[in-house]
């Protein structure tokens, strides 16, 4: 498979997003605060007539992140779980069947199992991980397999081009979570998926200040069907987070690739501490290796030995990392899957897909690796009581 991050230059893609071209033009795209156009006449075919439908704004975004890939101008929503629904009702109806990644965000297993359900819709949770299950998963009625790599907690790592030459010969679509690597770091398109999904609330906003989502692709057809859906259910984004969103992805190259290296060392020096059952991070994998673009993010999860108490008793001791229910930003954020974000997911299926109650998920911020050490000692100092406490 050729690597399409020799030909992407996505460095000059972020820096250069939205930038005004012709002569007078404001240098950094405008906030389109309007809710409607004007029209010429009653036989206008003006590109924007309504915000709920277009704006100029979010438009200067969606051809960013269509250029970061390749493909025409991205479709973008209020949130990811918003693009997702609307990548749901844009390709299955009831009848449909549908496989989704056992690791993936909490958030996309509760659409499967409490909304989509209850719809018609029927879904398979598999080990992504494994190709001949997600191959014996499928059905005559199959239409859409999700996949989110690397897995949000666990970071698994899937083979999307062993996964796509399977959908493609079922006749089904490949959607690809790239939420946590975005396409600096990982092109889901280049090895045969058919759709990239993004929150684009985490690493391309990075600054926890706007909310959004986006689906990539190159099939012109489906773009039409995911922006009619939109228009129908309303879920475009607003303006001004768009235009957040713009600011965050002109550094996005700088701030992943930093992270990054920060994250790598922070994984080898809990996998050294004693505390620690697991450390999950994937630049050990063959597949990591294949379809990320030199660095492996800045997310990874590390499960204490103490279980739930040790897992409280080290966050309550941070001082630098912050608890929060979020990926992607400056900060260094910590998180507690088993209660945060696969809280909705019941508890077997949890911890069959290794979110255990000791399970902790790091999300690397841009401080120096060596505060960021420092806080974690001072947590896992704080973990390693409640052993003592038990065998006292």
């Amino acid at each position: 498979m050729e690597r399409i991050y020799e030909r992407i230059d996505t460095e000059t893609v972020c820096a250069r997003a939205g930038i005004g071209q012709g002569d007078a033009e404001p240098l950094v795209v405008p906030i389109a605060q309007s809710t409607t156009y004007c029209r010429d006449g009653m036989e206008s075919t003006a590109e924007h007539q309504y915000s709920r439908v277009s704006n100029p704004t979010v438009a200067a975004l969606e051809s960013a992140l269509g250029d970061l890939e390749g493909t025409p101008p991205a479709v973008c929503f209020g949130s990811g779980l918003a693009a997702e629904s609307a990548l749901f009702l844009a390709v299955l109806r009831a009848g449909d069947h549908w496989v989704c990644g056992r690791g993936v965000y909490g958030g996309t297993t509760r659409l499967g199992q409490q909304l989509l359900d209850g719809l018609g819709i029927d879904v398979t949770f598999v080990d992504a991980t494994d190709v001949d299950a997600i191959r014996h998963a499928l059905r005559p009625n199959t239409r859409l397999v999700f996949i989110e790599t690397p897995a949000n907690p666990t970071l698994e790592i899937t083979d999307i081009a062993a996964v796509a030459r399977v959908t493609r010969e079922a006749g089904a679509l490949l959607a690809v979570d790239n939420t946590f690597l975005t396409p600096v770091l990982q092109q889901p398109l280049a090895f045969g998926a058919d759709i990239s999904v993004y929150s684009t609330t985490k690493f391309v906003d990075g600054h926890s200040v706007a909310l959004g989502g986006a689906l990539v692709c190159r099939d012109a057809a489906l773009l039409e069907r995911l922006r009619f859906v939109r228009k129908s259910t309303g879920g475009i984004q607003t303006p001004f987070n768009a235009w957040l969103t713009l600011l965050g992805l002109k550094t996005l190259p700088l701030r992943l690739r930093h992270q990054s290296r920060t994250a790598a060392r922070i994984a080898d020096w809990l996998a050294r501490q004693p505390e620690i059952a697991c450390v999950n991070y994937p630049r050990t994998r063959d597949a990591a290796a294949v379809q990320h673009a030199g660095t492996h993010g800045a997310v990874l999860s590390f499960e204490l030995a103490g279980g739930f108490a040790a897992a409280s008793r080290f966050v309550d001791a941070l001082r630098l990392c912050r608890l929060v229910e979020h990926v992607g930003s400056v900060e260094t954020l910590v998180t507690h899957p088993a209660s945060m974000t696969h809280g909705d997911v019941p508890r077997e299926e949890r911890l069959e897909s290794g979110i255990a109650d000791g399970l902790l998920r790091l999300s690397v911020g841009l401080e120096s690796s060596e505060a960021l050490l420092e806080d974690l000692e001072r947590g896992l100092r704080a973990s390693a009581q409640v052993k003592e406490a038990s065998c006292a």
